[in-house]
């Protein structure tokens, strides 16, 4: 067993000044669902790191003597291979793959139940410890939990082998072949597995018991008002000793600062071999509730102490407290009070660049908090229950979640199909039950034609597992299926201003009925091609950029859009787009280019066109970014467009041409009941024969454009754009939203690599390739057969994924143009630090030494680049410059004069 420590990331790099500003913030996850505490003999280990892996069928190795020697060696999470950012159209594998593990245990652990909790594992797996089999699980996305207790060896070694088909499989969802699925499955044990160990008297884990409504920790809320809030616990606990217990079941609920605000406890007596509920209620006086603009968690400590007053077991959750209802064509009401606007989010499949499905947890945190800094307010989870990390970081960062499960338009007639759909069902809602961002739940298949009694179980069983208030499920209007009952909420688009399939004005929409758009946006010629205004990679450059923005915002003909959704409020109470990053898909070659970022999150103009629909109103202490916005959507170059495209939350944006040049002024206009800040368009103000003008006369640096943006006659934002002049150099940063890199050998961060010209301005029509160095203890994850490294420059940048080892310390990267020479751009350098991670972590150090080392690529070596080195790049660079002086004056002196 290994277990490293704590400390401070410093990130010494030079940083681009356009990258994004955050303040330094580590977030928390949970672990197996609850968070460890001091005071608990209940401990978690994260099994992640050194996981021998196969890919194929490997005949016996589920067997402890099999000689796995000869195996690559990977960690959690993996998606079985690296991707390029192209994946689409069935690139991927499918098929068996093997891992296993060897470790030892502490023998302190001795005597305490044991359990593998493998937050997923793609398609249908078998467990197997020291070669027998101890699960099998069909389904994808959904926890797997292992009682080992009897079956580990504490005399010697131990084996972990994990057995993984992500094949096409029609028995269980979502079933559908993924030649014909607008997604891609990926595959491997694609999250966390942790080892959860506590003693033989202990609070269940819901996914492992079968208990409904019950098993572990169950909080919901009865009466909650800004006065008093009424909290219903419920834990579920079990004796594994054979001896009787007595004791007492402890709540404390407590702010973030460590307040106590309420505390509950109750005697109990259980016998052995046996288990109890205990069921409490407990108030909490002038509570702060929880709201998407006030997100406010409490911790929940819940403990279990002997007759002695000693823990036996216990950890903490973190709750919101909030209610919720939906009063049919009166709308969504939060907390008792009507919610007075719409409800405007985005969709999230859950793939990141390279990795597939294999993401960090912090990276699902990123997500998160990208979307909320555009004042998004609720996700769709598609098609699938996401990863426990992306719905800690919902709860906090104040984010809704619609809670699906999996399904994308298929059904199997087959009885099997169905049960497995119900288990599904009945285990998202244990795993989910307490987050506090959970809006409603879909227990319904994405665009499937399913029986009526299909729709009324899935109702059931969701109101049999939540059976207290605050428990709403979701249904498309377009199933068409003849269902027995009313589900609240049901999905169509609004019957105004819209050309949807879906905006069906025969649908018999009803008053007792809430109405929300699960997707909009996507607008394609026909569903072979996808040709759509919706669909741009954002390496297309300008015009089609603002064609999607204006797309999604408000288009000149009629189709469901920002603004469409904000004039239906509140009889339509909003919708989600489709989609919020571009991914991966199974039946088209093309990746989904819908997103308002690429697949590494690099931001399209659509992003600033939503984030220019937030309030305008800062708020302080906030996790994500609030208040007044301005953004210039055009990069000044010989083919940008005369009009000058700004997105704005601001009552009054002031726009400057040139130094000394023209101002225009635009003020908002009264609302009229569409979308808060419409696309504002500067017509005619861009000339690049002014900027010709201008350089002619070595005046470059009086050529920009400026939005200067102002609340009551005060300049509250700006964004200023200058045109790219010669590629000079390769300029670095972080895209890591202020969090640190944790060296737990799973962590990743996205680095950001531009082609810049001397003052630093993106060279976006750029067509370089940029190789990558690494030093010190981080990883590039993929290589040259994947295009990481090297990688095209798209768009200006070259982002690539960068993993810690297991030991914190500098990381070094270099950065050049793949084919250098005295007049090509200096290299970058960026250097920061990881810092250790506070989880406990269980491996094999010979197994660990054999994982892979800063970087596979065959040109990462010619990327190296000592300091000399690049202080000898920019001197030739600087020399150069001076010798191109004769040159340029004398092709003046050639050239037409105009």
């Amino acid at each position: 067993m290994r277990t490293t420590k704590l400390f401070v990331l410093l990130i010494v790099a030079l940083l681009a000044p356009f990258a994004k500003a955050s303040a330094d913030y580590q977030p928390q996850f949970s672990t197996a669902g609850f968070y460890a505490i001091e005071d608990s003999p209940r401990e978690v280990f994260s099994m992640n790191p050194a996981w021998r892996f196969h890919k194929g069928e490997a005949e016996g190795a589920e067997s402890v003597a099999f000689d796995d020697s000869k195996w690559s060696v990977v960690s959690l999470p993996h998606g079985i291979e690296y991707l390029p950012t192209e994946a689409s159209g069935c690139i991927n594998y499918q098929g068996v793959v093997w891992y296993r593990k060897h470790f030892s245990l502490d023998t302190a652990l001795k005597g305490k139940r044991l359990f593998l909790h493998f937050e997923a594992i793609m398609g249908k797996s078998r467990v197997f410890v020291n070669g027998k089999q101890l699960a099998e699980h069909f389904g994808g996305y959904l926890p797997v939990v292992v009682d080992i207790t009897d079956a580990v060896n504490w005399s010697g070694g131990n084996i972990v082998a994990v057995w993984s088909d992500n094949s096409d499989d029609k028995s269980y969802p979502p079933g559908k072949p993924q030649r014909v699925l607008d997604y891609t499955y990926f595959g491997g044990i694609y999250r966390d597995c942790w080892l959860v160990a506590h003693n033989n008297v202990f609070i269940t884990d819901p996914n492992h018991e079968n208990v409904t409504a019950g098993g572990g920790l169950f909080v919901a809320f009865d009466k909650v008002s800004e006065d008093e809030a009424d909290i219903l616990l419920k834990s579920h606990i079990r004796n594994a000793n054979t001896a009787p217990f007595k004791g007492v079941l402890s709540y404390e609920i407590q702010t973030a600062e460590g307040k106590t605000v309420a505390t509950s406890k109750s005697r109990f007596a259980i016998k052995g071999g046996s288990a109890i509920t205990l069921s409490r209620k407990c108030a909490v006086n002038k509570p702060e509730l929880w709201t998407p603009d006030s997100p406010t968690l409490y911790n929940l400590y819940v403990r279990i102490l002997d007759q002695r007053g000693n823990v036996v077991d216990g950890y903490r959750r973190r709750i919101g407290i909030r209610s919720i209802e939906f009063k049919g064509k009166e709308g969504f009401f939060l907390n008792g009070k009507h919610y007075n606007e719409p409800l405007i989010g985005a969709n999230r499949h859950q793939d990141f660049a390279v990795v597939g499905n294999a993401v960090a947890n912090s990276a699902h945190w990123r997500d998160a908090k990208k979307l909320r800094d555009l004042g998004m307010r609720v996700i769709r989870n598609a098609h699938c229950p996401q990863d426990p990390a992306f719905m800690d970081a919902c709860d906090e960062l104040g984010l809704f979640v619609i809670d699906n499960v999996p399904g994308w338009q298929f059904w199997n007639k087959e009885p099997q199909f169905e049960q497995y759909i119900y288990d599904d069902i009945r285990h998202l809602v244990r795993r989910d039950r307490n987050h506090p961002c959970v809006w409603f739940w879909e227990p319904t298949l994405n665009e499937t034609r399913f029986p009526a009694s299909f729709a009324d179980n899935a109702l059931r069983l969701v109101a049999e597992e939540y059976p207290y208030k605050g428990a709403y499920s979701s249904y498309d209007v377009e199933a068409r299926t003849k269902s027995n009952e009313v589900y609240p909420i049901q999905y169509t688009h609004p019957t105004e201003g819209c050309g949807s399939i879906y905006a069906n004005k025969s649908l018999n929409l009803r008053d007792d009925v809430t109405y929300f758009t699960r997707e909009f946006g996507d607008c394609v010629d026909d569903w072979n091609s996808h040709n759509s205004p919706s669909r741009v990679a954002r390496n297309w450059g300008e015009i089609p950029m603002l064609v999607q923005a204006q797309h999604y915002a408000n288009p000149p003909y009629k189709y469901t859009a920002l603004d469409v959704l904000y004039r239906v409020f509140p009889g339509h109470i909003g919708g989600c787009l489709w989609h919020s990053f571009d991914h991966q898909r199974g039946y088209h070659p093309d990746p989904f280019y819908g997103g308002v970022a690429d697949i590494f999150r690099q931001p399209k103009y659509s992003y600033y066109m939503f984030m220019s629909q937030r309030p305008s109103l800062k708020q302080e202490n906030r996790l994500y970014e609030t208040g007044p916005m301005v953004y210039i959507a055009h990069e000044m170059t010989p083919f940008s467009p005369k009009d000058v495209t700004v997105y704005s939350n601001c009552d009054e944006v002031r726009l400057t041409n040139n130094a000394n040049g023209k101002s225009w002024t635009y003020h908002k206009p009264k609302s009229d009941g569409g979308m808060p800040s419409p696309v504002i368009t500067f017509k005619g103000v861009y000339n690049f024969m002014d900027d010709k003008a201008l350089s002619g006369k070595k005046r470059q640096k009086e050529v920009f454009l400026l939005a200067e943006g102002l609340m009551n006659g005060e300049v509250v934002a700006t964004h200023k754009v200058c045109p790219a002049r010669r590629p000079s150099k390769v300029v670095m940063w972080l895209d890591n939203e202020g969090n640190h890199l944790e060296a737990n050998g799973s962590d990743f961060t996205t680095v950001v690599a531009a082609i810049a010209d001397r003052e630093g301005n993106i060279k976006r029509l750029n067509n370089y390739y940029i190789k990558f160095h690494i030093e010190g203890e981080g990883r590039i994850l993929g290589g040259a057969g994947e295009l990481a490294n090297p990688a095209p420059v798209k768009w200006g940048t070259a982002p690539l994924v960068v993993q810690s080892t297991l030991k914190a310390g500098k990381i070094r990267i270099t950065a050049s143009v793949l084919f250098e020479g005295e007049q090509m751009p200096i290299s970058g350098v960026l250097e920061f630090e990881s810092k250790p991670t506070t989880q406990k972590l269980i491996y094999n150090e010979k197994e660990a030494a054999l994982l892979s080392k800063g970087c596979d690529s065959s040109f990462a070596a010619s990327a190296a680049k000592s300091d000399a080195d690049i202080e000898r790049e920019r001197a030739i660079s600087a020399a150069n410059a001076e010798r191109l002086k004769e040159v340029e004056k004398q092709q003046s002196d050639f050239g037409e004069k105009r």
